[in-house]
């Protein structure tokens, strides 16, 4: 176990170029596949197992086919497809903006934790979405 600490901190923010260049490469990588494969069409999407055995859709259905038209610039359908993940994008990419420049900076453990009460808020309105999309009479039937 090394006792200084700041040479733990220096290795962090030497490994940075290397994560970034990693969560880039990966994230490019599986946006370009979205983009160009039709989640839509099936074949190398896995399917929703929740839904394959209940009928019913969770609160992650649609999210493949919402970021296939949000990469293609539907932002109406893609919200049509999968609301809470349009709403949330915008928050999951402060959140991972974040935790990469706390990562850079070296900064302390906790000071970018999140809050969990903001958990619970997310965790609650994921609950809601998933039975307000199921309620025949809010969304017209399952698709």
């Amino acid at each position: 176990m090394n006792p200084d600490p700041s040479i733990n901190a220096r290795r962090s923010r030497a490994a940075a170029p290397i994560t970034i260049g990693v969560w880039l490469l990966g994230g490019g990588g599986l946006a370009a596949v979205l983009y160009w494969f039709d989640p839509a069409l099936g074949g190398i999407y896995p399917v929703c197992l929740f839904h394959r055995l209940t009928g019913w859709q969770c609160p992650g259905c649609g999210g493949l086919r919402a970021l296939h038209q949000l990469l293609h610039g539907h932002w109406a359908e893609a919200a049509r497809l999968n609301a809470l993940l349009v709403v949330a994008l915008p928050f999951f990419a402060w959140f991972g903006a974040r935790q990469f420049a706390r990562e850079v900076c070296g900064l302390e453990p906790g000071t970018g934790a999140v809050r969990p009460v903001l958990l619970w808020i997310w965790l609650g309105a994921a609950v809601l979405f998933s039975v307000a999309r199921n309620l025949p009479f809010l969304t017209g039937g399952l698709e």
